[in-house]
């Protein structure tokens, strides 16, 4: 369909589409808009996001080993077992899909908080004019004349109608990293179009869905919307899997360990069985259970429950978070890399001077540059806002009737200059080419310098002199921008930046951004949680610099973004992994330098910046990007973690991965806080679960060989499996310790494999001491009474040994302000404790195999619990030593008690 719409007029197309170039009738739009949703619904939609979750869920390694599990208990012939542990694997399927659904939900809730708009026309009846406005994405309909400026994505499949010095990139689609030149190739001022067997991409009058405006403007007509488009056709071919966090790796590696050994456990457990003592079955049917006693399968469940807090609650702190995994990235970014305009700085830049090329005060060229930015706007309406050129326009009295804009070549973040050709009445046959830019961008393409005794070449002495200029102003932080002018004969053509040559230098004009006052006490917080700033800019490193010492940061080494490209990616991970780099490799905890320096990359474009992000991943840091236009969407994408503002570009926007609501480092700070709290949640599940199970485990195979029976019925293994699997959902909603926010927190399966060696041992260790009280102190060698008698003993200690684990290892103590327990937590353990306590006592315990436990097993569970929650606890408070003996320098205690 799009192809057939690329090689005809504009006019053929609008008549295919039955639109006009003043845009729909606005009941034109409705209905069209009504068809496309009912065409969505019938397509299938909602169905394919439940199959997706249906998908998901089903392909879970843990419930597919408990599938098997439960296949291999029913060739046992133990139906009870085989359905308890299919329950188990549908309970845990049931509850991961609807916590998916409302993960879903809740994230699809975030994403409309940052909605994307695109800018159409609409006419309220058939001979109205088209009106502009803003509609939500999703509103576009087939038929729709849309307005393209620079930092818009294209929001459908596009028809350009119109063009000037349209740029668009299409890195999503094609992978290259420079930007198209798009236009309406029917406009006589083009080469013929490509042919038929072009890709999309390739024809210039085409804007696909997906691909973002870098520079210039277009008006084009909808061809394509939603699914019909040929990017949703790439993501149905070539689905994209969504981007893996080290957390995600951490709990894979977890994962795939534990299943390996839920496999072992099997022929482990009977190895460990009596043949002669047991029955094959019965042996096989315990084996089973032992290695569902390994299987956390609601880990899933908890991820995505605690990512799901976790973004509502960052919401209330004016953190929107598009996609839920970016939570935990929040919380192990360790690297922030900004810009200083509206980090630093308040982003409200005043004009300050307007010098000639001596440097000397000289009204004419503000006139000049006045005239670049009145015209660049009247030309270029879209790209209006530009902080330098309202700071021009300010005060400014329009220009002289006499004096017309012909044509523009836009402002680009490549070329970081704007120009603007105007004509004067009574001078036809004359062009006035007016250039603005950076000093570094305009100074090259002059031959000619404007003095008091009229314009003279331009020498390679003057051009020092010109830099020393420069620097001095920026030295103290004042913005310059050099101003030229060119005199050419009218051309009979589109002008490109190649036409930017041969200019006369009139001077400079200069701008200051006042230093955000709130930006210190912001910054401090940001060190205090263990995150290193990185300047990442594109202006004058000596600007850049003074910027640092006015918000009390010491600036460490100026990188340049020439000196950039003149290294490869080898030579960059080296530059900053050097003592005298940006990085150093022995960092304190906190993630800063030991000098306390900032880097600074300054002069950087938008490829420069995403290199920059790229070497700080390689050499191991979390990196996250604070950005807010359109050069900064590949160093957004590129990062760990893409950070952007309500007021951004839509292109970097939908590049990022979290959305402030104001560009305030502290709102940052407390995203920070939140993604830690969510992380040591997460962890504290996979802790406690693979603690617990394992020491269980490795109890009940040593009983298996000292006992003349099993120590726990198969059924008996699953019924405390699923009880304290179900008890452990309540840590998705408790504190977390200081030492757990103070500085970034990555998941270490090493850290995971010493917690459990030393605690799962000790588990067992009381486990075994209840196994000897039991055979002992109570009637359990009495034949089958006291075999059900010892199940029922050694099947409470152990639920209310876990509700003690869950209580104890959830934290590291209560010393160094270690906050309480929160009530879900409380209540979790109670709940669990009162089960252990009245299931022998409830209807379940003949299914169960128990019987109520004799006056003489109260003593014993009180001997061996208090030994075992006292060792837990002194254990514990050693293992957190170091820990809980360190200074709270974040001083985040009071906020999580």
């Amino acid at each position: 369909m799009l192809a057939g719409f690329a090689g005809r007029p504009p006019l053929s197309v609008l008549r295919g589409l039955e639109t006009s170039a003043r845009g729909l009738t606005e009941a034109d739009a409705e209905e069209r808009l009504l068809r496309q949703e009912a065409d969505a619904a019938a397509g299938g939609t909602g169905r394919a996001v439940l199959l997706r979750h249906l998908a998901l869920v089903a392909t879970d390694p843990f419930v597919l080993v408990l599938v098997l599990l439960s296949a291999v208990t029913a060739v046992t012939r133990d139906p009870g077992g085989a359905v308890l542990i299919g329950s188990l694997a549908v309970l845990s399927s049931l509850l991961r899909l609807r916590q998916e659904r409302r993960g879903d939900r809740a994230a699809a809730e975030l994403r409309a908080l940052t909605t994307t708009t695109a800018t159409v026309l609409r006419r309220a009846d058939a001979g109205s004019p088209g009106v502009e406005r803003e509609v939500p994405v999703e509103q576009v309909v087939p038929g729709d004349v849309v307005r393209l400026a620079p930092g818009d994505m294209v929001p459908a499949d596009l028809r350009l109608l119109s063009s000037t010095g349209l740029r668009v990139d299409q890195a999503v689609l094609t992978g290259e990293s420079l930007p198209a030149a798009k236009r309406a190739a029917w406009t006589g001022q083009a080469a013929p179009p490509p042919g038929p067997d072009a890709p999309l991409f390739d024809r210039p009058e085409l804007c696909l869905m997906g691909t973002s405006v870098v520079s210039g403007t277009g008006t084009a007509v909808t061809v394509a919307t939603g699914a019909r488009t040929h990017f949703a056709a790439l993501q149905r071919d070539v689905p994209r899997a969504a981007p893996e966090t080290a957390f995600d790796r951490g709990v894979r590696t977890v994962s795939w360990a534990l299943i390996a050994m839920v496999a072992a456990a099997v022929p482990v457990a009977l190895l460990f069985t009596e043949p002669g003592r047991t029955p094959w079955s019965h042996a096989l049917l315990f084996s089973v259970s032992i290695a569902v006693a390994l299987t956390p399968e609601m880990l899933p469940l908890v991820v995505t429950t605690t990512l799901a807090r976790g973004a509502k609650a960052l919401t209330r702190d004016g953190v929107i978070v598009k996609r839920l995994p970016a939570v935990h990235d929040l919380g192990a970014m360790d690297t922030l890399c900004a810009d200083k305009t509206g980090t630093l700085t308040l982003d409200r830049l005043a004009l300050t001077s307007s010098l000639d090329a001596a440097g000397a005060p000289d009204e004419e060229v503000l006139r000049w540059a006045r005239l670049n930015a009145w015209f660049a706007t009247e030309l270029v309406p879209e790209a209006a806002g530009d902080t330098m050129d309202d700071a021009l326009l300010a005060d400014a009295e329009p220009p002289e009737d006499d004096v017309h804009a012909v044509d523009a070549v836009p402002f680009d973040s490549d070329r970081r200059r704007a120009t603007v050709v105007l004509r004067r009445d009574g001078h036809l046959g004359r062009d006035l080419l007016v250039t603005k830019g950076a000093v570094e961008d305009v100074l090259p393409l002059c031959a000619r310098v404007r003095t008091a005794d009229g314009d003279v070449p331009l020498t390679e002495e003057e051009r020092d002199r010109l830099a020393a200029i420069t620097d001095e102003r920026s030295a103290t932080g004042e913005r310059l921008l050099a101003v030229g002018l060119a005199d050419r004969p009218a051309a009979r053509r589109d002008y490109a930046p190649g036409d930017e040559r041969g200019l006369t230098l009139l001077g400079f004009v200069g701008f200051q951004d006042e230093p955000d006052p709130s930006a210190p006490a912001a910054l401090e917080r940001l060190a205090r949680l263990g995150v290193a700033l990185v300047l990442v800019t594109g202006d004058h490193p000596l600007v850049a610099v003074r910027t640092c010492r006015d918000t009390g940061l010491t600036p460490g080494r100026v990188v340049l973004g020439a000196e950039l490209d003149g290294l490869s990616d080898a030579e960059l991970d080296a530059l900053i992994t050097s003592p005298d780099g940006i990085a150093p490799n022995s960092t304190p905890l906190d993630g800063t330098r030991t000098d306390g320096a900032t880097p600074v990359f300054a002069r950087v474009d938008p490829r420069q910046k995403a290199r920059v992000v790229g070497a700080l991943r390689r050499v191991g840091r979390t990196v996250g990007f604070l950005g807010d236009g359109i050069n900064d969407a590949p160093a957004l994408r590129a990062a760990d973690v893409g950070i952007s503002v309500t007021g951004a570009v839509d292109l970097a926007r939908e590049s990022a991965d979290v959305v402030l609501a104001g560009r305030d480092l502290s709102v940052l700070a407390d995203g920070i806080t939140e993604g830690r709290r969510t992380f040591g949640n997460g962890v504290k599940y996979i802790r406690i679960a693979v603690t617990s199970n394992l020491g269980n485990v490795v109890s009940m195979l040593a009983a298996s060989v000292l006992l003349p029976f099993m120590p726990l019925l198969p059924l008996q293994v699953l019924a405390q499996n699923l009880l304290f699997d179900v008890s452990q959902l309540c840590l998705a909603r408790d504190r977390v310790d200081p030492a757990d926010l103070r500085g970034p927190r990555t998941f270490d399966p090493r850290d995971l494999a010493r917690f459990v060696a030393v605690f799962g041992p000790l588990g067992a260790l009381f486990d075994l001491v209840a196994f000897g009280l039991f055979w002992w102190l109570l009637p359990v060698r009495a034949g089958m009474g006291g075999e059900a008698l010892f199940h029922t003993g050694f099947l409470v200690e152990n639920l209310l040994a876990q509700a003690l684990t869950l209580l104890v290892l959830r934290g590291r103590g209560r010393g160094r302000g270690s906050p309480r327990a929160s009530r879900t937590v409380v209540a979790a353990a109670w709940l669990l404790s009162l089960t252990a306590l009245l299931l022998p006592l409830s209807p379940l315990a003949g299914p169960l195999g128990l019987v109520p436990l004799p006056p003489a097993a109260i003593p014993v569970l009180a001997v061996v619990l208090a030994g075992y929650g006292a060792s837990l606890m002194i254990v514990r408070n050693r293992y957190f030593r170091a820990d809980a003996e360190a200074p709270d320098p974040s001083g985040l205690a009071e906020s999580v008690a």
